[in-house]
């Protein structure tokens, strides 16, 4: 996997957001999300973390980008994904061909959230 890149192309639509807590620090949380989201040898897509501002980016295909970021909490921290079409061209189609990743979404956040709390 090549790097994907911190910034946001200028066209994108944030299509999902979701945001789960855990009980554990950020300093805990963070590594078992890199862990969990580092791609294996010979993945396609882009990668990229940052482990000062605690955010993953996954990106792959045309449209898809993936953003993930813990924050801290009084309590533990909040682990936030964020779904966002990032297709140049033909922007509208990235929408129509999201939908099984939408659909999916829910259930594979919360199990990505069980188990960071492992």
């Amino acid at each position: 996997m090549t790097d994907a890149s911190l910034d946001l192309p200028e066209r994108h639509t944030v299509l999902r957001s979701f945001a789960g807590h855990l009980d554990a620090a950020p300093t805990v949380v963070f590594p078992r999300l890199l862990r969990a989201l580092e791609p294996r040898a010979g993945a396609g897509g882009r990668f990229l973390s940052d482990p000062a501002q605690r955010l993953v980016v996954v990106q792959g295909g045309w449209w898809y980008r993936g953003e993930y970021r813990v924050f801290e909490e009084d309590s533990g921290s909040v682990v936030q994904y964020e779904i966002i079409n990032v297709a140049q061209v033909a922007h509208w189609a990235g929408t129509w061909t999201a939908r099984s990743v939408l659909t999916a979404a829910p259930r594979a956040f919360q199990v990505l959230l069980t188990g960071l709390g492992s």
